[in-house]
């Protein structure tokens, strides 16, 4: 199971001794939460610590929560403002449609800033830089929150699904690769190291051998090498598709 290395956190961020001992040079830390790619959902605890860290040193977090609503069953997200004020007051929290409702084209997001301030500072710096989202995204975002909660209800059921029929798949049929089963997201993180294959001899695999498009490991850093992102968001039958083709590119492997 993926955990925070709370320690590392804590000897990074604060200054050290031989710095001018004002205030850490970070300046904040971007949060991912559920954790794309590997899908965990970070605790209450866990996010407190994390908080409690960087806001005591002056920092704040940037929270991506855009996959919250994304969640498999017995999970629960818990947002990281909410935990407190002082916690809202020193975050910024980054949030969308675009993964819950797949609107991803329609550019529409949100950002939420408690503390004026820092939403002043936000929208100084955003202006010229940033376009607003166009009418089609607007429209749809206010769609997809106020009439949406049936058919994501309906998502999530389906997905619960697929996540429970790719687990099986790949123990059943592909043991060499180990599925990381995910608390949250669309994204599955496999383990694919038993495969002993370089970053760009796997690549090739996925994609000429077995025909399937995934995300490298290897992009999200060196402690994603011998690792794979499936998207596991589409209709049974394709994805039934590719785990078959999957089975057949590795059993000319053994």
């Amino acid at each position: 199971k993926h955990v925070v290395d709370h320690q590392g956190l804590e000897y990074l961020y604060p200054p050290k001794a031989e710095m001018t001992p004002a205030s850490s040079r970070i300046k904040g830390m971007i949060l991912c939460n559920p954790h794309n790619p590997i899908g965990r959902v970070w605790s209450k605890g866990e996010l407190t610590r994390m908080g409690e860290t960087i806001i005591k040193e002056g920092g704040i977090v940037i929270a991506d929560e855009i996959h919250c609503e994304i969640l498999y069953k017995g999970e629960n997200h818990t947002p990281f403002a909410s935990i407190s004020e002082e916690f809202a007051q020193n975050s910024v929290i980054c949030m969308a449609p675009s993964k819950t409702f797949n609107l991803a084209g329609l550019e529409a997001s949100s950002i939420i800033i408690p503390n004026k301030k820092l939403r002043r500072d936000f929208t100084a710096t955003m202006g010229g830089i940033l376009p607003r989202p166009n009418v089609f995204g607007y429209v749809a975002l206010e769609a997809a929150y106020r009439h949406g909660d049936e058919w994501l209800d309906q998502v999530l059921e389906y997905l619960q699904a697929n996540l429970d029929f790719t687990t099986k798949y790949f123990a059943d049929n592909i043991p060499e690769i180990k599925v990381v089963k995910p608390q949250g997201t669309y994204l599955v993180w496999l383990d694919c190291r038993a495969l002993k294959l370089d970053n760009q001899a796997m690549r090739t695999f996925f994609r000429e051998r077995a025909k399937v498009g995934f995300d490298d490991g290897f992009v999200f850093g060196a402690g994603g090498e011998g690792f794979q992102r499936m998207n596991i968001a589409c209709p049974r039958p394709m994805l039934s598709e590719a785990l078959g083709r999957i089975e057949q590119a590795v059993k000319s492997l053994r």
